[in-house]
């Protein structure tokens, strides 16, 4: 543009636009767009006070009123109807608003509770019997409305399930017995273990609660509505849910302890799991994967000997055994030399 804007007085605007392959339209929009640009902006006269507003004796004693001590902590709306209650007319709802915000008030005005800021628990395990995982969670009964409920203690390094129980209903005492019977079966030494739950009324109770100190078991929480903050029970209840024998429905308390009996009997000792390198979560819970993983080096290397070139000259090697397990592992750059990767749940 500025081209045609040094030719335009010498050769004329059709030519110069011409010379610049540029059509005259554009000139003509980019001449309008400066001058648009350049001038002043009108005045915005000032708005007329409104004959009927209130006069400033009215508003402040409104102002005084709504920040009076019995009315510092309501909303305008409450201000309003106590005071009609009251035979009392100061102002309409929309004027109060009007001058709160005026007067730089208009921000919440209720008192109100303030939630604690959470943290975000941050569990690292590295060998089994370090962190364990506990959740309670609904198995439908015979009829509807009716369901039994699955308490599962899950080691988050190993996926072992470390103790389990089926009861008519959700107890914070029967959880009590469970966690206390559970810690005596795996000889847990005080001071070694840290118990992680979600919110629910039995994990926050004050039994659980007293039980962790006796036995000197730190207890960590999920986030308010935060589920991932407890993946490893939440996968593991999948597993289970999603099993082809799972029923859609127990007959029975009794068919219900049946089934898990079954199914923990598999998961514990059969189901290859693709967190820990596809080993049992037996085999790694109680110190069996690394012998289990040499066998398995050596049976890839009898195979690459035996024909490399279906290997393409690459060594196959086994899935490696799980180093750490964390629940919200924190970033890389935060605890340098330690593992940061999370596992694979499922």
């Amino acid at each position: 543009m500025e081209a045609v804007d040094i030719l335009a007085p010498e050769v004329g605007l059709a030519r110069a636009c011409a010379a610049m392959h540029l059509p005259r339209g554009s000139v003509y929009r980019e001449d309008a767009r400066r001058r648009h640009l350049q001038a002043p902006a009108p005045a915005v006269a000032p708005r007329p006070t409104p004959p009927l507003a209130l006069d400033k004796a009215e508003r402040g004693a409104l102002l005084e009123a709504l920040n009076s001590v019995r009315f510092a902590n309501c909303a305008p709306a409450t201000v309003y109807a106590t005071l009609l209650d009251e035979g009392i007319y100061l102002g309409s709802v929309r004027t109060m608003y009007r001058l709160l915000a005026d007067a730089g008030q208009s921000s919440e005005r209720r008192a109100q509770r303030v939630h604690p800021a959470y943290a975000k628990p941050e569990l690292l395990a590295t060998d089994p019997n370090q962190v364990w995982s506990w959740d309670i969670t609904k198995l439908k009964g015979p009829s509807k409305w009716t369901c039994f409920h699955l308490y599962v203690i899950l080691d988050i390094f190993s996926r072992y399930v470390v103790g389990w129980m089926i009861a008519p209903q959700e107890s914070a005492e029967l959880a009590e017995t469970l966690i206390a019977d559970t810690v005596a079966k795996q000889a847990i030494a005080p001071g070694t273990l840290t118990l992680h739950a979600d919110r629910g009324s039995s994990m926050r109770s004050k039994p659980v609660a007293a039980l962790l100190v006796d036995l000197e078991v730190a207890k960590s929480h999920s986030r308010p509505y935060v589920s991932d903050d407890n993946p490893f029970s939440e996968a593991q209840f999948k597993t289970l849910k999603y099993r082809p024998e799972f029923p859609a429905r127990f007959g029975c308390i009794e068919d219900a302890r049946a089934h898990c009996q079954r199914f923990f009997t598999w998961y514990n000792g059969e189901h290859r799991h693709s967190g820990i390198g596809f080993m049992t979560p037996e085999a790694v819970h109680y110190g069996l994967a690394k012998a289990m993983l040499v066998k398995r080096a050596e049976t890839l290397n009898a195979a690459f000997l035996a024909n490399p070139n279906r290997f393409k000259g690459n060594a196959p090697q086994p899935p490696n055994l799980p180093v750490a397990a964390w629940i919200n592992p924190p970033k890389k750059e935060a605890l340098p030399g330690i593992p940061s990767e999370p596992s694979t749940l499922n």
